[in-house]
């Protein structure tokens, strides 16, 4: 059985759908902190707190889990700045519970949600695996903690782990029941569609002089179901016995912000009020995924590649759910 740790949360509860697509048994765990009860579908759940020994406890006690999937981290990196000390509390504490409450219960498998944010400012794009790790902010100082945390682990115990780096997470279920819900929200592709629905005055650019073609800053979005597959593919890859490994996972290709507002525009028929504003500090110019290897070793392919098609699963949830998961059925 699968243990999904952060199954309500927005990545989460994606992975607990294509769990229940493909009749994986599995279990979420999670303290509904920042996650919402109603995204869990028809999941089995237990509620509980990674940083509390004894709910991991009786969950390995009473649930045979043989593999571990890791989405329960905080993960805005603005707030990172500001609260270092509860990133480090939930994102590098509670995974030490976590691995020592494994140690002790025979569970050597874990999957674990990184971060391009390991790699920091850029010396090249695309980045891959190879790139020096040396992260601009707390949040991406947690992941890579828990990286080295999981090698060490594996060297002493024989934890095997397969730790995947994401670029920009973005869209959703296509059938428009699982999307986004931040309170507050800051990523990108959310904040254009609330602008263009209404929900919020404008949209701001925060920098267009970037050494870029219109000036705004790049990203790799890559699908919340196409991240969803990939951690299925690495369970199978632990499972027949593979050993540890990290991963990208982005499409290889940039949009910059002005591409995105663009495609929401074109998706939605309505126009995105705009709002230029000074750069802010640690933004960089240009993050781009280089995917090969998990493509070259597991034949891993973004299903959803084209932007328009992100934005759209993403409009068609925020249209649906105007408050999000606490929309009224």
């Amino acid at each position: 059985m699968i243990l999904v740790l952060g199954g309500a949360g927005y990545i989460g509860s994606h992975m607990l759908k294509v769990l229940r697509e493909v009749g994986e048994p599995h279990l979420a765990f999670d303290n509904l902190e920042r996650g919402h009860l109603a995204a869990l579908g028809e999941s089995p759940f237990l509620a509980g707190d990674l940083r509390q020994p004894n709910d991991l406890t009786r969950l390995f006690a009473e649930h045979r889990i043989d593999t571990v999937m890791h989405f329960a981290a905080y993960i805005e990196v603005g707030e990172s700045v500001k609260k270092p000390a509860e990133f480090y509390w939930n994102n590098v504490y509670g995974v030490l519970v976590l691995l020592e409450q494994m140690r002790l219960a025979g569970v050597s498998q874990i999957v674990f949600s990184s971060t391009a944010a390991v790699y920091g400012e850029p010396d090249y794009v695309p980045l891959d695996e190879a790139h020096p790790t040396r992260p601009g902010n707390p949040y991406g100082e947690t992941k890579l903690a828990v990286e080295r945390m999981l090698a060490a682990f594996g060297d002493a115990y024989g934890l095997r782990s397969v730790c995947l780096r994401y670029f920009n997470a973005a869209g959703a279920d296509p059938a428009g029941v699982l999307g986004e819900d931040h309170d507050p929200e800051t990523h990108l592709i959310p904040l254009v569609i609330q602008a263009a629905l209404g929900r919020r005055p404008s949209i701001k650019i925060f920098g267009d002089d970037y050494p870029t073609p219109d000036g705004t800053g790049v990203r790799d979005y890559v699908h919340v179901l196409d991240l969803a597959k990939a951690h299925l593919l690495a369970v199978n890859h632990l499972r027949r016995g593979g050993a540890s490994a990290t991963y990208n996972l982005g499409t290889g290709h940039g949009h910059s912000v002005k591409e995105v507002i663009s495609a929401v525009e074109r998706v939605s028929g309505r126009p995105v009020p705009v709002e230029i504003a000074p750069r802010r500090a640690g933004d960089t110019a240009q993050l781009v995924a280089a995917s090969d290897a998990i493509q070259r070793d597991w034949g891993w392919r973004p299903q959803f590649g084209q932007l328009d098609q992100i934005v759209e699963h993403a409009f068609r949830w925020f249209e649906a759910h105007p408050e999000g998961y606490r929309t009224p059925l």
